[in-house]
This record gives C-alpha cells, sequence and structure tokens, in this order.
C-alpha cells in the first residue's frame, strides 16, 4: 500500500487493519513457542471468555469516548452475577428474558449512580467509579452474606446456554454466548455510525465546549454513556454466572484494568472523541488471547501477567499518540502540496 493509499483509509480503518495484522502475528509467534496451539480449542477458549469481556469493554468504549472512564465495571459485574444467581435460586421456573432484564436493569442503576455523580456534580470521573468500585464490591460483600452461587443451584439451560454450539466445524465451535456477544457489539457499532443521538458522544468527546455551542446537552450524553455502561456490565455480569456458574465475593475482580485494555489497545483515544466498538471488540480478542497464550507460556510466570497487560496499555496509548500525529502531518503536508498546485495551476 502506498503513501496516498494510505492517507485515502481513515484512522479508525488503519487503527483496525493493524491490530488484525498484529493479532495474526501474535498466533504465528506462539504457535512456535507452544505445541498443539492452533487448533479449534484456542478458538473455544478466547471466544467463550471474550463473549463476556466484549460487553464490557463496549460500554467502557462509550464512557471512555466521552473523556471519562468506568473503573466499578468489574464490580458491577460481580453484583449483578451474584444478584442474577440469587433470584434464579430462588425462582427456578423464572422467565430467561426476566432474569436478563433484572441483570440489566440493575448494572444501569449502578451506572446511573456513576452518571449522576459525575455529569450533574461535576466530579472527575476516576474518582467516582474509584469509590463506587470500593462500593459496589462491599455491597457484594455484604448480600452475598459469606455464601457463594453453585452451578448445582442453577437451572440447565443457564449453565447450557454460553457453550451451546450454534455451528460446529471439527473442534471449532461458534458457540450461542458469542454470538450475543458479538451481536451487541455490531448493533452498538450501527448505533454509533448512523444514528445522530450516539454520534453526540464523539461530539461531547472530541469538543466539549463546541458541542454546547451546537445545542448539544454534554451532561446528558455523559449520564447515557455511563448508565449504557453499566447496563452492558449488567449483561455481561449474566454472561458470567452462565458461563462459570460458581460465582463468589471475588467475581468480576480485575475486569476494569481488561476492558480499559481492550479499549484503548483497540485504538480508543483516552482523551476522548475517537475510536471504534469494533476496534475494541478487537482489542478484547488480542488482549485475551495475549492473556490465555501466556498461561501456557512456560517461560514467563503467572506473575508477569498483570505486568504485561499495563504495558500493552502503555505501549496501546504511546503508540496510537505518535500515529495520530504522524498522520496529521502528512495530511497536512498533502493538503498543502495541493493548494500549491491549485494556485500554480490559476496563475
Amino acid at each position: 500500500m502506498n503513501k496516498q493509499s494510505l492517507l485515502a483509509l481513515s484512522p479508525q480503518l488503519l487503527r483496525i487493519l493493524a491490530l488484525v495484522a498484529v493479532t495474526g502475528l501474535i498466533l504465528l509467534f506462539f504457535a512456535t513457542q507452544i505445541e498443539n496451539y492452533l487448533n479449534g480449542r484456542l478458538f473455544n477458549r478466547i471466544s467463550s471468555s471474550v463473549a463476556v469481556m466484549a460487553l464490557i469493554a463496549t460500554g467502557q468504549t462509550l464512557v471512555i469516548l466521552t473523556r471519562n472512564i468506568d473503573l466499578s465495571v468489574g464490580s458491577t459485574v460481580g453484583f449483578t452475577a451474584f444478584a442474577a444467581g440469587s433470584l434464579i435460586t430462588l425462582m427456578p421456573d423464572l422467565n430467561p428474558a426476566l432474569l436478563v432484564a433484572y441483570a440489566a436493569l440493575l448494572g444501569a442503576g449502578f451506572g446511573l449512580v456513576n452518571g449522576l455523580l459525575v455529569a450533574y456534580a461535576s466530579v472527575p470521573s476516576i474518582i467516582v467509579t474509584l469509590a463506587t468500585m470500593a462500593l459496589y464490591r462491599s455491597l457484594l460483600v455484604e448480600f452475598s452474606n459469606a455464601k457463594s452461587i453453585t452451578s448445582e443451584s442453577l437451572p440447565a439451560w443457564l449453565v447450557d446456554f454460553p457453550n451451546l454450539p450454534v455451528i460446529s466445524i471439527g473442534d471449532l465451535q461458534v458457540r450461542a454466548g458469542f454470538l450475543v456477544a458479538v451481536t451487541i457489539v455490531f448493533l452498538a457499532h450501527l448505533a454509533l455510525t448512523r444514528l445522530r443521538p450516539a454520534r453526540r458522544i464523539f461530539a461531547v468527546g472530541s469538543n466539549p465546549e463546541a458541542a454546547a455551542m451546537a445545542g448539544i446537552d454534554s451532561r446528558r450524553v455523559v449520564l447515557v454513556a455511563f448508565i449504557l455502561s453499566g447496563m452492558l456490565a449488567g449483561l455481561a455480569g449474566f454472561m458470567f454466572l452462565a458461563r462459570f456458574g460458581n460465582i463468589t465475593v471475588v467475581a468480576g475482580l480485575g475486569f476494569e484494568l481488561k476492558s480499559i485494555a481492550a479499549s484503548v489497545v483497540g485504538g480508543v483515544s483516552i482523551n476522548g472523541g475517537s475510536g471504534s466498538v469494533i476496534g475494541a471488540f478487537l482489542g478484547t480478542i488480542l488482549v485475551d488471547l495475549i492473556d490465555s497464550s501466556l498461561v501456557r507460556w512456560p517461560i514467563v510466570s503467572e506473575f508477569w501477567r498483570e505486568a504485561v497487560l499495563g504495558a500493552m496499555i502503555l505501549i496501546a496509548v504511546a503508540v496510537d499518540t505518535l500515529f495520530i500525529r504522524r498522520l496529521d502531518r502528512m495530511r497536512a503536508a498533502r493538503a498543502h502540496e495541493t493548494a500549491l498546485a491549485q494556485q500554480g495551476a490559476k496563475s
């Protein structure tokens, strides 16, 4: 691809192409390090994990696009997973749609608290969500009363749902949980790219002052972003419950770091206003691929996995910043050359 073709592509498309290329290189690298690495079971493991994290990363992306951050998503996942498990244990004949709605609404309620404090009380999001991360986790500890949800107490349809094969090709299986996550990510992408109200998220994140002058209620947009983040974390809590069955007070611990990593590695600007949920989805796959591969790679100890994840965040932010600056300079130079050529043609 030549320089002119490169400049014709949007930054988001370039980021996505780069992510696909990096993912392919990482697959090839670990294939040389781990015996019998490339097989259908690898896809099954990654897709099962992505089915949960993709929902969280999508909500995190919506918040980051507004120049904010949500550190409470892991606690929200844990609480909704335990609450949904408790409800279905007490009411095993409950309609599945009602259980899903219960988890989503519970998560949305947590997001509402975050959004009100950030948008209308003007408290920085990192302070608010750091506090609610601890608060929601403490609520889970109190609510659980030192008890756990076990898979034996859950109905069969719930435990079987995430791993239900929809498409099978040898050992490779496209499962129901993964398809649900892909569908939600796709719908979120369509909303952000096609619906004018959803596009306001980019406007607020890019330039809040200009958005206000254009008549956009920035506070309402931020509030809605946090509510959606909480709702998607609630849905992820339901998926977490269905996938693992055994839920304790540490459920969802560390998910906030992984969701942020997936978003920024996927090209979502930490400064807001730039990024896509498709990129965050690919970032989720990349982060989970590296994380699960490091577990099987004997050279790296368990203690270094989080360090690698943190390094990925730093590298992704640094590379994204340098990439955008370089691309802006190239486009500015091209615009200058075009202007000079037009002036020469007129004279």
